[in-house]
């Protein structure tokens, strides 16, 4: 299994590249994010099995998500200084500094994804402030804003398949769905857990199904078509739920990362219960990402300053 040590820095999040199946990004921050400066690292796999830095970029506050674009060498980190960065990795350029900063939150922002449509080329920010923004990075002013949850808004995905629409989590335990086109308010809205939900995600077969993560160590999976009650309720963490990862290869297959320090796999069709437990990590386990070039490769990151690629045992034989 490829590990990789990010030395005094304390993993938040990891996502492959959507262009090269060797190549990732990690977002980092010192003193576990309470303070210090953050490291943007860009990984590859090595052909002997091993993971080495092909870049790294300095912010001066901590680095909480990291997502790529459509380009293959633009990426964008989400800060504790309430800011956006737009990062060159072109392995050939070698700036140290962003492209573009956006900066128009009051707190932390602890999510960006970036558009998964062909029709949209645009940003999602989700702050502590509780205001959710839509971002054309060609623009330093943000398009909307997106005022709904009354606590921390931990996360907001677009929608896999469904154009302008994204859903948004909160520390007030709502899961809410959203259009992005001059729409104030959310189109859906259900109170997913009674506890913060720290996570979601979108289906990539089933444009109707979304899932959702607590604080109270379970995930429930909804279906547009039928908000009123979960769809499914996984079990097996013992702390939060920090990011949950449908599969893009497997309809069924949906993976998580907890407090508890696991990473888990769930086959959401056949039972509640985890079907692989993986422990290899000694301190929280905060970010997590499926390779979308390589079937069934997983990679996870967390406060042990570590990140893992592999391939759960349990999906080591699937195709």
């Amino acid at each position: 299994m490829p590990t990789y040590l990010t030395p005094n820095r304390h993993g938040y999040s990891v996502r492959f590249s959507r262009f090269n199946a060797d190549r990732l990004a990690v977002a980092t921050s010192q003193f576990f994010g309470l303070a210090g400066g953050g490291t943007l690292f860009i990984l590859e796999l090595t052909p002997d099995g091993g993971i080495q830095e092909v870049q790294s970029f300095q912010w001066s506050d901590g680095l909480f998500d990291v997502v790529w674009s459509e380009s293959p060498s633009a990426v964008i980190t989400a800060s504790g200084d309430g800011g956006l960065q737009l990062w060159n990795a072109d392995v050939e350029g070698r700036s140290t500094v962003p492209q573009s900063c956006y900066s128009e939150h009051r707190k932390e922002v602890y999510s960006v994804d970036w558009s998964r449509t062909r029709q949209e080329q645009l940003m999602l920010s989700a702050s502590w402030d509780c205001t959710i923004k839509l971002w054309d990075p060609q623009r330093s002013a943000s398009l909307s804003t997106f005022l709904g949850h009354s606590e921390l808004a931990y996360s907001a995905m677009f929608s896999s398949h469904i154009p302008n629409t994204f859903a948004s989590v909160g520390g007030d335990g709502y899961l809410k769905v959203w259009n992005t086109l001059g729409h104030q308010r959310p189109t859906a809205v259900v109170k997913a857990h009674d506890a913060e939900v720290l996570s979601c995600d979108w289906a990539r077969y089933e444009q109707n199904l979304l899932a959702t993560g607590g604080s109270d160590g379970l995930i429930r999976g909804f279906d547009l078509r039928n908000f009123s009650l979960p769809l499914f309720e996984l079990q097996g963490c013992e702390y939060a739920v920090r990011r949950i990862r449908f599969s893009p290869f497997q309809p069924n297959i949906l993976a998580a990362v907890s407090y508890d320090f696991t990473t888990r796999i769930w086959d959401f069709q056949r039972t509640p219960e985890a079907i692989e437990t993986i422990r290899h990590h000694s301190e929280f386990n905060y970010g997590l990402d499926w390779n979308a070039l390589r079937c069934n490769q997983l990679a996870d990151c967390g406060w042990d300053s570590l990140v893992h690629v592999f391939t759960p045992r349990c999906l080591s034989g699937a195709a």
